[in-house]
């Protein structure tokens, strides 16, 4: 066999047209590598790149294999498309071709429609895989959702946990299913019109079973570090190649809506161009007949991220807009400690300002990975949320929201987040109003359990603190399977009073939002946000879009509903049947001026 031209160098198992199959693996620190399957031993040839490679006719989807190096340790494929168990044991060959897609033709839907549903397959339904959450689409597509977001699926140790400590970034966890079973759940999602968005994490691997460091010990800076461990070194080629062929994975072979990007801050890269701006570029140009929607978590809110020319995206589509999420947070419930502390002194400014323009606290001297943007950026680059996983899962008891505020205003929030021009976020079960925790929960043992439970308490002290009365003590412990069993949702409460009317009111505003709201921001042009004086606690913002003008004022506090004037038709109001408390109001102007 020739060595492979550099077009063919990727990452994982390729099952070609004829059947034969194709293995590459980037290990420049082994001088042989022996491909193992089905009993057979097969030579791979090794090029002065450090690429090892085969082609061969003895391999079909479904063979379980593993690679043999040098020293004769055996190791999976680190970027193996399906495990047979563990990441410890053998992969197995996945045909992506021979999958019977049902709806062919879905090409996506505009981001302006986007309502996002955040959900964790494990805990999303009782069973938790992607088998069982199809189940739960049609109550999805009722109440309006458009996109879910699923959190992390890709193979990480043990049987449980959010998936942020992925090792095996091809292949989803055999505790959810199956490659054709994440496969079904697109394609179901699709058929009710739900766009399908997945968490992927590209700024470290998990800390038990990454054989990297040992193949590739160039595929980390050891001198550059992140929360998590050694950064990648993604000004290398082939690392590049396998986080980029990774998005493309996703994309093509699960035909997937979007991606998004977990703390791209921590993606460290000094290359031209930097690795996310060809990460995007590639991704676009390889699907330019699907519309694809790339999302990041970016703690320095870089704007060159979400350059726009001529309304076009050209990089990425959204990012998390976290000050909004803060801000109501402090308002709602008093925490001011940990991640709150810079939104305290002045919440009411900071809420006023990521809700109208988003970047609240951003810092431009860090804005150098992409070109600076041509456009005014629409409304609609910014994520909001009342909650996520991190927001919930992260406070010492994984309280939610509604079980910590006041009920009148957290309704009050909830308008605000689905009226308000930036796409709205609800996490799972936020729709009925679980009072169910979400904890964070992994399945580590021995040392790494130990040292896992210990952080909790740090973890909690960003995310609101120890409650009145409890201790160290009373901390779910993160290893425990009670701890996720608690974590899945309460499906009962859905169908109580309480719930039924919770949804009521969300779907709703949903309905509310996709019939006035999403028609602006489809419109040609961008709003032009105004934010006009108020008192403390009062929410005033205009956008003026090109045929309208939409209005929101709203009252967080329990003081009097002093705001401005409001023109225009109101289509949504609550409040307290008073001039006092928490209330908003809603209107649409249609006249020229």
């Amino acid at each position: 066999m020739s060595e492979p031209t550099p077009m063919q160098k990727s990452w994982g198992p390729r099952v070609l047209k004829d059947g034969r199959v194709q293995f590459h693996l980037w290990a420049p620190a082994e001088s042989t590598v022996t491909l193992l399957a089905d009993g057979r031993e097969i030579a791979m040839q090794a090029g002065n790149d450090g690429w090892h490679a085969v082609e061969t006719d003895d391999v079909r989807a479904g063979t379980a294999y593993l690679f043999r190096l040098t020293d004769g340790t055996e190791i999976p494929d680190p970027a193996s498309h399906a495990q047979r168990d563990g990441i410890e044991g053998p992969s197995i060959v996945v045909d992506h071709g021979s999958y019977a897609w049902q709806d062919s033709g879905w090409t996506g839907r505009p981001w302006e429609e986007a309502i996002v549903y955040e959900l964790h397959v494990g805990t999303f339904t009782p069973e938790g895989t992607f088998r069982a959450a199809i189940g739960r689409l049609p109550h999805l597509r009722h109440l309006g959702i458009t996109a879910i977001e699923i959190m992390p699926v890709v193979h990480f140790a043990g049987r449980r946990g959010w998936g942020y400590d992925g090792v095996l970034q091809y292949a989803p966890h055999t505790a959810y299913g199956t490659p054709d079973d994440l496969k079904a759940l697109v394609d179901a999602a699709h058929g009710n019109g739900i766009m399908v968005l997945l968490d992927v994490v590209y700024n470290h691997f998990g800390p038990i079973g990454n054989n990297l460091p040992r193949v590739a010990p160039g595929f980390f800076h050891p001198e550059r570090h992140t929360p998590w461990g050694a950064a990648i070194a993604f000004d290398e080629e082939a690392v590049r190649r396998y986080f980029i062929g990774n998005a493309l994975h996703w994309i093509e072979d699960y035909r997937l809506d979007g991606l998004r990007l977990d703390a791209t801050d921590e993606i460290d890269d000094e290359s031209e161009p930097h690795v996310l701006i060809e990460l995007a570029e590639t991704v676009r140009q390889a699907v330019p007949d699907r519309r694809v929607h790339l999302v990041v978590e970016d703690g320095m809110s870089r704007k060159s991220l979400l350059n726009r020319d001529g309304g076009i995206v050209h990089h990425y589509t959204a990012g998390w807009n976290d000050e909004f999420h803060h801000a109501l947070h402090v308002i709602a419930t008093g925490e001011v400690g940990g991640h709150y502390a810079p939104f305290a002194t002045d919440p009411d400014w900071t809420l006023r300002e990521s809700t109208a323009r988003g970047f609240a606290h951003r810092d431009i001297s860090n804005d150098r990975v992409g070109p600076a943007p041509q456009d005014p950026l629409p409304p609609v680059v910014n994520v909001n949320f009342l909650q996520n996983h991190d927001q919930i899962g992260n406070r010492a008891f994984g309280e939610r929201l509604s079980t910590l505020a006041d009920p009148a205003l957290l309704n009050v929030m909830t308008a605000l987040l689905l009226l308000a021009p930036p796409i709205p976020l609800l996490f799972m079960g936020e729709e009925y109003g679980e009072q169910r925790p979400f904890y964070f929960f992994a399945d580590f043992d021995g040392e790494l359990a130990h040292a896992t439970k210990q952080g909790r308490k740090d973890e909690a002290e960003k995310f609101g603190g120890m409650p009145e009365g409890r201790s160290v003590e009373d901390l779910p412990d993160p290893n425990g399977e009670e701890t996720f069993r608690r974590s899945k949702l309460d499906w009962s409460r859905a169908d109580s009073p309480a719930g039924r009317e919770h949804l009521a009111l969300v779907r709703d505003l949903i309905r509310l939002r996709q019939a006035h709201i999403v028609p602006l921001l489809c419109a040609p042009g961008t709003a032009e946000p105004r934010v006009l004086p108020a008192e403390s606690g009062i929410l005033a913002i205009d956008w003026r879009f090109a045929g309208a003008t939409l209005a929101i004022r709203a009252n967080l506090t329990r003081g009097r509903n002093s705001w401005p004037d409001v023109a225009g038709d109101a289509i949504f109001s609550l409040s307290p049947g008073s001039t006092t408390g928490p209330a908003i109001v809603v209107a649409v102007d249609r006249r020229r001026r």
